[in-house]
């Protein structure tokens, strides 16, 4: 089924760039700028199972997205001036604005040196629980899981359910059921069980990931000092703010901002709400965010930033520089507007 979404979505891509509908769509849906959301950066590797390959791009396709822009004019600038472009409603000149959701090591070994490439500044949203290393990276878990299984057994939906996972097919089968299943439970503590349980039945050590994978805070501290890094909060625990009470939602913005503040002495003041999407993030949370004290929030919701945004910034959308399609001819799309138009029904902002 995944297979399936991607070879869509390059179709539709390739249709935007071969007929040239992103230059005629350009002036209607390309906004003002573009908010990108990256995740992992570094040198892609060969296996054959990456079902979380959307998350991460190569510091190669990094560059040429750099050297794009640069060859285009646009601005490259920090959550600062985007605020203050939106606030001042200067738009005088487009923008992109570069964003690395979670905190990981990659983002400091592979995506600064790019940036320092092209004196670009970017913002990396740093998980409280990743940098502290008690985080739960369960995605990156349950893909760790599927690899190394041939079969799995787990409680979906209620009953018992086997998943062959002996085969390639199989395990992308598999590891998009489970997930699924996995997003869709009432309470984030009903994931955290789930995936321990079957981290345990199948001998991964889902404790290590976040010490693997991200920065601590320790090595946040001289990655923040570089002139070009913005750091931002993504909550404490990672969790789904729309399925928290209020109070909730309250202590994982508030003290993620004052985690980062009391550990790195610097302002938190931009935020990005984990998983972002419809089902994760709304009016609820917006509102929230907006109390806390920050000054922008960007969600998952796919779409670049227009003059309307300016009322709208603890909801900004963003466009994913996605893995599975990494190729130089879908810029000028992705920052045309319209393939993220086209997503959301030819709404501009994909926040309404």
């Amino acid at each position: 089924m995944k297979q399936i979404r991607n070879t869509i979505i390059r179709a539709g891509l390739d249709a935007l760039y071969f007929s040239g509908a992103h230059r005629v769509l350009r002036p209607i849906f390309g906004g003002v700028g573009t908010i990108f959301m990256l995740h992992h950066v570094r040198p892609a590797h060969a296996g054959p199972f990456q079902p979380n390959r959307h998350l991460e791009i190569t510091p190669d396709f990094l560059r040429a997205t750099l050297a794009y822009l640069r060859a285009t004019d646009v601005d490259i600038v920090t959550p600062d001036e985007v605020q203050r472009r939106l606030t001042e409603r200067d738009f005088s000149r487009r923008f992109a604005c570069f964003t690395c959701d979670d905190g990981y090591r990659d983002n400091r070994d592979h995506a600064l040196p790019a940036m320092r490439d092209f004196d670009a500044p970017f913002t990396v949203y740093v998980t409280s629980d990743f940098a502290s290393g008690t985080g739960r990276l369960w995605w990156v878990a349950l893909e760790r899981v599927v690899a190394r299984a041939d079969a799995i057994e787990a409680p979906i939906d209620g009953r018992m359910v086997r998943l062959d996972t002996s085969t390639l097919a199989g395990k992308d089968m598999a590891f998009d059921r489970l997930h699924g299943w996995l997003r869709g439970l009432p309470e984030e503590a009903d994931i955290r069980r789930e995936v321990s349980a079957l981290c345990a039945a199948h001998g991964i050590d889902e404790g290590a990931v976040s010490r693997e994978l991200c920065m601590s805070w320790d090595e946040l501290k001289p990655f923040a000092a570089d002139p070009l890094v913005t750091i931002g909060a993504h909550t404490v625990s990672h969790c789904n703010l729309a399925k928290q009470t209020e109070a909730m939602v309250v202590h994982e913005l508030s003290a993620s901002r004052t985690d980062i503040e009391n550990v790195l002495q610097r302002p938190a003041v931009h935020l990005a709400y984990p998983y972002g999407d419809r089902c994760a993030a709304g009016t609820r949370e917006f509102a929230l965010a907006k109390s806390a004290g920050f000054e922008t929030a960007v969600t998952t919701r796919p779409g670049v930033i227009a003059s309307e945004n300016s009322s709208q910034l603890t909801a900004l959308p963003r466009v994913s520089l996605n893995g599975n399609y990494q190729d130089t001819r879908y810029l000028p799309v992705l920052t045309s507007g319209a393939a993220t138009a086209m997503w959301n029904g030819f709404q501009r902002g994909g926040v309404g």
